[in-house]
């Protein structure tokens, strides 16, 4: 007779919401998606914390200001997928522009969003949606300290003092 083999847990934990294609909207998006992160266990200030918030805010601010279409909303969807400790980040608009990575000049004022967002996310890119429009999406890596918002997985192992001896 085989032996029953478990299978691992899978969590996917998702919060999603529709804003105005605002600038309000975008500063909204990236304060909800703040207060989410901490629900899920990751504390403001800590490394993971900033990086999901930071990509939120750039794709949000990128779906006001260049995916903006009159009368049309944006939607974000964070996706938590505890067993490969990774936040989804998608942003989706209805303007059929896609968005492009350029490396700005330093007289350039805008045009850095995607730059940071390249270098904070472990991928992203864009997909068609259904309807008119696109989806931005981006992927941000989590530590595995996630409960006590570590930034490193060795950080929780606890410290022996010298000459304090073994515990055993």
């Amino acid at each position: 007779m085989p032996t029953p083999r478990s299978r691992p847990v899978v969590g996917v934990q998702m919060f999603a919401q529709r804003f105005s294609a605002t600038r309000r909207g975008a500063r909204l998006a990236r304060l909800l998606a703040s207060l989410q992160l901490v629900e899920w266990g990751h504390p403001r200030g800590t490394d993971d914390h900033d990086r999901a918030t930071i990509v939120v805010a750039e794709l949000t601010a990128n779906a006001a200001l260049h995916g903006c279409v009159p009368g049309r909303d944006f939607a974000l969807l964070l996706t938590y997928e505890t067993h490969r400790s990774v936040v989804r980040v998608e942003v989706s608009d209805t303007h059929p522009a896609r968005p492009t990575l350029f490396p700005p000049t330093q007289d350039m004022d805008h045009g850095r969003g995607l730059v940071i967002v390249d270098a904070l996310a472990v991928s992203w890119g864009v997909r068609d949606r259904v309807g008119p429009g696109k989806t931005v999406w981006a992927e941000c890596a989590l530590s595995t300290g996630r409960a006590t918002g570590l930034s490193s997985p060795c950080a929780s192992v606890d410290r022996v003092t010298p000459g304090a001896g073994l515990p055993f």
